[in-house]
């Protein structure tokens, strides 16, 4: 008998239990790896946490493909029932949004939001042609995907496909009335009140209301890789980091251009981690700043300089594997920043390495004057002399950075030097 009273209280204490907790997720830009492993890593924690739901509040453009495609797998898999609410009003869930929308267990907007415009696009932003076959295989692939969700949903699969093909959108209103949502709520309250007693089609209920809302919030890793999600910044970030190694060359020391070149590079790296890149725009970019390097030693009258900004373009523009209307590498920043460093290249080469080209003095008032090392003269490195730096060979014994060096003479473009 007092076993059974036992179980009866444990059994009375169960059901008086709180049935776990509401984790909400938030995601407020573009769809992109960081944004995609947020929130792989909030469902696991709901999980594990046995969580009664999972409320993925959206405000998105758009994004990466291929991160849409992982967020779309991972809530359709999850254990614990996902809500994608498009809010607050004036969000909306376009493009990849739209996706992410349609593969939810509930699919809730907020008034004043918007989904829709599923269109794929290339890099540079513009509509694919539907003559061009490899476009039109693009398209008919991205509209059977977001057909077998909406119809795996149970939600309007026709309005889907032409989100699509068409880049048709959907007001709050209009989606419920399409059958695309089966929610409007204008904040998250509001949101939890309305699913309080909801069924899902494979007869969960859930009872939200009155739990405690667990916000995770982003990690300072997270948001750092999102804003890093950017081809724009990692193109420019990978171009100054290029272009102040190639400083600190011509000037040698720990400088300017190794600290601030050093820092670009290292986040253009960190960025480079995140986005689909194409190798061979990266060889494109690395052998046209060659070249551009290479104009300065040899004189080819601007061959290898004009050679080497064609290869930056052309690199440039093959550098990510991208097909986004939000993330993609704009030709403007291409042309800007290709422009603007070849102009500081050419300031920085002219003001040491292309003044040895037309020298202001005759080799007779270089020869004995008095330099000193900007390196390592092991034998060979830089030197300044009279304010111009030059290319020197050291005889005898080897000079370090910061000796005084004697000019003996000139061989080339090339001084030869002693250390004094």
């Amino acid at each position: 008998m007092r076993v059974f009273l036992v179980l009866a209280v444990l059994l009375a204490l169960a059901s008086a239990a709180p049935a776990g907790e509401v984790v909400v997720l938030s995601v407020d830009g573009s769809i992109n790896p960081a944004t995609k492993d947020y929130l792989l890593r909030g469902l696991d924690l709901a999980a594990r946490e046995g969580a009664e739901l999972v409320v993925f509040q959206l405000d998105t453009p758009g994004g990466l493909d291929s991160s849409m495609k992982d967020m779309v797998e991972a809530i359709l898999d999850s254990e614990v029932p996902v809500v994608v609410w498009v809010g607050p009003p004036g969000a909306r869930a376009a493009s990849a949004g739209t996706f992410i929308l349609l593969a939810a267990d509930v699919a809730a907007m907020a008034h004043g939001t918007s989904v829709g415009a599923a269109h794929p696009v290339t890099l540079t932003g513009e509509n694919p042609e539907e003559e061009d076959p490899m476009a039109k295989k693009m398209v008919n692939d991205a509209a059977s995907r977001i057909r077998a969700i909406a119809e795996l949903r149970g939600r309007n699969a026709d309005w889907a496909e032409r989100a699509v093909r068409e880049s048709v959108t959907a007001t709050a209103t209009e989606a419920l009335e399409l059958g695309i949502i089966e929610v409007i709520a204008d904040s998250l309250p509001e949101l939890l009140g309305k699913l309080e007693g909801y069924e899902l089609p494979d007869g969960r209920v859930l009872h939200p209301q009155g739990l405690p809302v667990r916000e995770v919030r982003m990690t300072l890793k997270d948001r750092l890789f999102s804003y890093l999600a950017d081809p724009n910044l990692v193109y420019i970030l990978l171009m100054l980091g290029l272009y102040g190694l190639i400083y600190e060359v011509f000037s040698p020391g720990i400088g300017l251009g190794l600290v601030m070149g050093g820092i670009s590079l290292l986040l253009a790296l960190l960025g480079l981690q995140v986005l689909p890149i194409n190798l061979v725009g990266v060889g494109l970019i690395l052998f046209g700043v060659l070249l551009m390097v290479l104009d300065a030693f040899t004189p080819t009258n601007g061959i290898l300089t004009t050679g080497g900004v064609v290869s930056l373009i052309i690199g440039s523009f093959s550098l990510f594997n991208i097909q986004s209307p939000v993330i993609g590498l704009s030709w403007v920043t291409v042309a800007a920043t290709v422009g603007t460093l070849t102009l500081i290249l050419v300031f920085i080469v002219s003001k040491g390495l292309l003044a040895q080209r037309h020298p202001a003095r005759p080799l007779t008032t270089l020869a004995g004057l008095t330099g000193v090392a900007k390196g390592d003269l092991a034998p060979e490195g830089w030197v300044l002399v009279r304010g111009e730096y030059w290319r020197a060979r050291c005889e005898g014994p080897p000079a370090k950075a910061g000796d005084e060096v004697v000019v003996l003479g000139k061989e080339g473009r090339r001084l030869i030097v002693r250390r004094k």
